[in-house]
C-alpha cells in the first residue's frame, strides 16, 4: 500500500536510508487519479525496498513549494538522501518502474 507523505513526516522518509518515489497529486486531478493504481501497484511490488507514496499538494503546500511542483501529477525520484529523478505527467507503469530501479 502506498504510504501518505506529509509536510511534516516526508524528511524522514527521505533521510531513512532507502530510495523514496513521492507522487504528488489532488482530488480533483484527471490524470493523478489515472496514476493512483500504478503507484499503489508499484508500492506493492517494492515494499520493503523503496518508500513509495503520495503527497496531496491541497493538503500540504510546503514541500510542493520547496521542490517548485507547478504541474500535477509530478513524480520525484530521491535516493541516498538526494533528488535524482523527475516525472511530470501521467507515464505508463513501465516508465516509471525503470525509473524506480534505477534507484536499486
Amino acid at each position: 500500500m502506498a504510504l501518505e507523505f506529509t509536510d511534516s513526516n516526508l524528511k524522514e522518509y527521505i533521510a531513512g536510508g532507502k530510495p523514496v518515489v513521492v507522487d504528488f497529486w489532488a482530488e480533483w486531478c484527471g490524470p493523478c487519479r489515472m496514476i493512483t493504481p500504478i503507484i499503489e501497484e508499484l508500492a506493492e511490488a517494492y515494499e520493503g525496498q523503496v518508500e513509495i507514496g503520495k503527497m496531496n499538494v491541497d493538503d500540504n503546500t510546503e514541500t510542493p513549494e520547496e521542490y517548485g511542483i507547478r504541474n500535477i501529477p509530478t513524480i520525484l525520484f530521491f535516493k541516498n538522501g538526494e533528488l535524482v529523478d523527475k516525472q511530470v505527467g501521467a507515464v505508463q507503469k513501465s516508465a516509471l518502474e525503470d525509473k524506480i530501479k534505477a534507484l536499486l
